[in-house]
């Protein structure tokens, strides 16, 4: 009978290092993946190169970028051909907004418009592609 007492006291022993091991690396875990999370800035700041001529282009440039949630401020200037944004990355993303821009016709440095969107702007507002 001691044997078998001797036994069980050693399994459970095993057991509780077991857990305990287990445990500690569960929460080692967790640490990573708390640490690995991206906090989103909701002030970022971006400058995107957007093609246009005029205060039309502009305002079609700016109103694009505005109609994209989360986007505080959208500045293009004609002389560099930038738009410089402001913009809370919690609820968007400058692909998001040159996406936009692209629906309105304009290029942007990483998204084309389609031809039949750029067919619609202006004459004085179509840029050489």
């Amino acid at each position: 009978m001691p044997e078998y007492d001797l036994k069980l006291n050693k399994n459970i022993k095993k057991r509780n290092t077991m857990k305990k091991i287990l445990l500690a690396f569960i929460i080692t875990l967790i640490g990573f993946a708390v640490q690995a999370q991206e906090k989103k800035n909701k002030n970022a700041k971006y400058d995107i190169e957007v093609k246009g001529n005029c205060e039309m282009c502009k305002k079609r440039i700016e109103k694009a970028a505005y109609a994209v949630s989360g986007v505080k401020s959208a500045v293009w200037t004609a002389d560099n051909q930038s738009l410089h944004l402001l913009l809370n990355e919690e609820k968007a993303n400058p692909l998001q907004v040159q996406e936009s821009i692209a629906k309105a016709g304009h290029d942007t440095e990483k998204v084309k418009a389609n031809t039949d969107d750029y067919g619609k702007l202006h004459s004085c507002c179509q840029y050489e592609r």
